[in-house]
């Protein structure tokens, strides 16, 4: 079940963590601009981390990226 929830730490080094759970599929694209955005302003390395027992799955969007859902 999706709860369309993202999680944001800033750590004692200045890197920013957002963690996401499941996005339901309405709010899936949003999520993604979102972090794109960020991504974007706050410059710097960007890597994305699949979690342990994440589900994942293929799509397409105007960027290329990987990414996974809890």
């Amino acid at each position: 079940m999706a709860t369309d929830r993202m999680e944001v730490r800033i750590l004692d080094d200045g890197t920013v963590v957002i963690e996401t759970d499941k996005i339901s599929g309405p709010n899936h694209i949003i999520a993604e601009k979102a972090l794109d955005f960020l991504a974007k302003e706050m410059g710097g390395e960007t890597k994305r981390e699949r979690r342990p027992n994440a589900h994942t799955h293929e799509h397409t969007h105007d960027t290329e990226h990987e990414h996974d859902h809890a």
